[in-house]
């Protein structure tokens, strides 16, 4: 039997997800060089190097235990009740006790190290939305008891991280639970009314904030804005709300096809802020030119069109949403980040999944490819050893799940 299910296990997930948090390492200690030493003096210059060795050993733990954690354990109440209520008092929590970072008051700081409650909350809502669509498959299509419940969860969040403010993350959030949705079951009519209300919200929230005379944005996001519909290389704001975006292009135009070697880029040394971090895309372009974008991009795409896949063959509508969701954070948070630093949209503070400096980030995602890996393993191990319907009957058994993506009323 456990030689079975280890035999289950998607293992070309996990290898993708290792060779991307591998590569990160080594990116993160070449972009991070001169930071360090110029933070935590000249004999430092490994220390971001040695705490992100310290998250991956962290993260790979909590990978393996999930890993081996029955998905389907996440719909006990036991579980669901605790984790929306703690990650709202976490949020909440945050304007009391939580730290100020790159103008943004989104972390709690624990000794050395710092915690992002919005990076869990991802995970929490994959979970939670996927939990309560799947349970209410019944009369998934009855707009005030089957659709609109679960929002005011996805509403507090978004809420609270927004004001903090981190607008990169909040409508992370919203997209993720906006694919959920989308591949609940629910009819397009419903679908339809989710969007003309989410507009109306918009639109009422602007014309209140107009009134009041506040603006949505803050002032730095609002110079993001005018720097995205313009140019980063204008007199007026290469050096002030431009310097971001425009030393990330020309880190980015540097690396050509090959980029300048490893280790021997210029941007990081002191033009390039947040190298390791949020721009750590720039330096790998620039030091390994396309080819090491391609790896990053490669993998990435790898891990999200397998999820998709996982959700597509799984028959359970709780694990179906579960990989569709998982899969989707991954994608969706990877492309802001990438269009950001090249321009294609407005520049926000998003990490790179698995390459990126970063315990929280790298923690949750941890514990998002383990629940993927173990719905896949679910999925392999139900078609290859369990015995199949068709062998015994042709009549399927009633009231067995399926998933919304085999659902005849799905909006497709």
């Amino acid at each position: 039997m456990i030689k079975k299910i280890l035999k289950s296990y998607d293992y070309t997930i996990i290898i993708a997800m290792v060779l991307l948090i591998l590569f990160g390492l080594i990116m993160i200690y070449s972009a991070s060089m001169v930071s360090a030493v110029q933070y935590y003096g000249h004999d430092s210059s490994d220390f971001y190097y040695k705490k992100q060795i310290m998250n991956i050993i962290v993260a790979g733990a909590a990978f393996i235990v999930v890993a081996l954690f029955p998905y389907k354990a996440l719909l006990s109440n036991r579980i669901l009740v605790p984790m929306v209520f703690g990650s709202i008092f976490f949020l909440g929590g945050i304007f009391l006790f939580g730290s100020v970072y790159g103008n943004a008051q989104s972390w709690y700081k624990i000794g050395t190290s710092s915690l992002q409650p919005a990076e869990f909350v991802k995970l929490s809502v994959i979970i939670y939305l996927s939990a309560i669509y799947s349970k209410k498959q019944s009369y998934i299509n009855e707009f005030n008891r089957g659709v609109v419940p679960p929002l005011a969860y996805l509403v507090i969040v978004c809420a609270l991280v927004m004001v903090q403010p981190d607008f990169g993350t909040a409508v992370i959030i919203l997209m993720i639970g906006a694919t959920i949705i989308l591949c609940s079951g629910m009819n397009w009519k419903n679908l339809s009314k989710l969007m003309l209300i989410g507009l109306g919200f918009i639109l009422l929230l602007l014309l209140c904030m107009q009134l009041a005379g506040k603006s949505v944005f803050t002032e730095k996001q609002m110079a993001r804005i005018f720097v995205f519909m313009d140019s980063p290389f204008g007199e007026d704001v290469v050096q002030d709300s431009g310097y971001h975006m425009s030393n990330s292009l020309i880190a980015i135009g540097s690396g050509g096809l090959k980029g300048v070697g490893l280790g021997q880029g210029v941007q990081k040394l002191g033009y390039l802020t947040d190298g390791h971090t949020d721009f750590i895309m720039a330096v790998i372009a620039e030091e390994l030119g396309i080819f090491g974008v391609g790896f990053v991009v490669l993998g990435l795409g790898y891990i999200v069109l397998r999820g998709i896949y996982t959700g597509l063959k799984c028959k359970d509508p709780f694990g179906s949403l579960l990989a569709i969701g998982i899969s989707s954070m991954v994608g969706i948070q990877a492309f802001i980040n990438i269009a950001g630093i090249s321009g294609l949209i407005p520049l926000t503070g998003v990490p790179v999944p698995f390459v990126s400096y970063g315990g929280s980030s790298l923690l949750q995602l941890s514990i998002g490819m383990g629940i993927l890996v173990n719905v896949s393993m679910f999925v392999k191990y139900e078609r290859v050893y369990k015995p199949k319907v068709e062998d015994v009957a042709d009549i399927p058994q009633a009231n067995q799940p399926t998933s919304p993506f085999v659902r005849t009323n799905r909006p497709l």
